[in-house]
């Protein structure tokens, strides 16, 4: 039985929807959805480790990838403890954020999902959404993705997030 399902994408990539379509087609089974914005949002203003830069950029440092590692390592805890968990994740480090996720769920089943979007269309989403930095989404849309190994890949370019949730639930055994 699948215990976790990842998301992985760049920002404004529709990874958000497509877990809000994944807990209702996956009723009545209760599923989790837990991000990494939930993670950047639990940290302090200043001093949590990461930065955005003008230009969409992010960067981090070692305080924040000490709260990450932990922060997986929770999540981790609580699909072992029998939660059915749904990541929506940014692999900024692409293999090497895997590799981290895989180490903290050892044991667990997971579902590994590339959530596509083409750079044009993730950033008329960021615009539309307004609570990004301008240029993230054009330049996660295809970094998140290189060197990382995924069960399935959904593109949300021409395919809406119902679509896509259902291919992935298909999946979900």
């Amino acid at each position: 039985m699948t215990d976790v399902i990842v998301l992985n994408g760049g920002s404004s990539s529709g990874k958000s929807g497509i877990a809000r379509c994944l807990q209702h087609l996956l009723l009545p089974e209760s599923w989790l959805t837990l991000g990494v914005d939930t993670l950047v949002d639990a940290l302090p203003a200043a001093g949590g480790g990461i930065d955005f830069g003008a230009d969409g950029s992010v960067s981090v440092g070692p305080a924040f990838r000490r709260a990450e590692e932990a922060w997986a390592v929770g999540v981790a805890a609580m699909a072992a403890a029998g939660a059915k968990v749904i990541v929506d994740e940014v692999f900024l480090g692409g293999p090497h954020s895997q590799a981290r996720w895989s180490k903290a769920l050892d044991g667990l089943d997971v579902l590994w999902v590339g959530v596509r979007c083409d750079a044009r269309t993730a950033a008329g989403r960021e615009v539309a959404r307004g609570n990004r930095v301008p240029g993230m989404a054009a330049s996660q849309a295809e970094s998140v993705h290189q060197g990382v190994t995924y069960d399935l890949v959904v593109d949300t370019t021409r395919a809406e997030s119902l679509a896509c949730a259902r291919e992935i639930a298909a999946r979900v055994r």
